[in-house]
């Protein structure tokens, strides 16, 4: 049986399933909701290396909170929940006081490069790029400012050059998963009911000088 922070894996996976999505998600933001299986799995990734108990966490694009929910969840001893959409934070906080988690989370309406408050682990969705390219740089930047742990899901079509971004910026990466990420009809461009799109997760160690 698998447990982390004294929860079964599937049990949280259950938990992050009830946390509401956007409910007028943008485009421009790309403000896909990360599946819960999805953010269950990476959350215990995070939790083995030790990346989560008792460690402040930044939640960079927060959305409706899965990640930070995960996170208090599982033993953090202090999330910070950043987005600059003041309805996606709305909901989060609803979301956290729902669950009692309201106290765990700090939670800020703020685009996330005004962010300056030093964590130990980055754990994030951001945007994949797909209406602005390069639109995910900008959260990875932050977060190898901010923290020595990151943990981000990107486009997996972008994997050569995001390796070559995180080796350049003088990081390393430590662990490398791909999933499939199902996106729902949202927006008009969208052509299909459901489309299965390939994500890969980073977990990168960041240099300090």
């Amino acid at each position: 049986m698998v447990y982390i922070g004294g929860i079964k894996k599937k049990d949280l996976e259950i938990k992050l399933e009830t946390i509401s999505s956007y409910s007028d998600p943008s485009p421009q933001l790309e403000q896909y909701s990360t599946p819960a299986h999805i953010a269950a799995d990476i959350l215990f990734t995070a939790y083995v290396n030790g990346h989560i108990k008792d460690k402040i966490i930044a939640d960079l694009g927060c959305g409706t909170g899965i990640f930070a929910l995960g996170s208090a969840y599982i033993g953090a001893e202090k999330v910070k929940a950043i987005d600059i959409d003041e309805d996606a934070v709305a909901k989060a906080k609803r979301e956290a006081k729902k669950r009692s988690l309201a106290n765990s989370i700090d939670f800020k309406i703020q685009d996330v490069t005004k962010f300056r408050t030093k964590v130990d682990t980055v754990i994030m969705n951001p945007p994949f790029g797909s209406q602005k390219k390069g639109a995910d740089l900008p959260f990875l930047e932050k977060a190898f400012k901010v923290s020595d742990a990151v943990y981000s899901i990107h486009n997996a079509k972008t994997v050569d050059f995001l390796e070559n971004f995180i080796k350049d910026k003088g990081h390393s990466v430590f662990w490398e998963k791909r999933y499939m990420f199902e996106i729902h009809h949202m927006f008009e461009f969208h052509k299909k009911k459901k489309e299965d799109f390939e994500v890969i997760l980073f977990g990168i160690n960041v240099k300090r000088e």
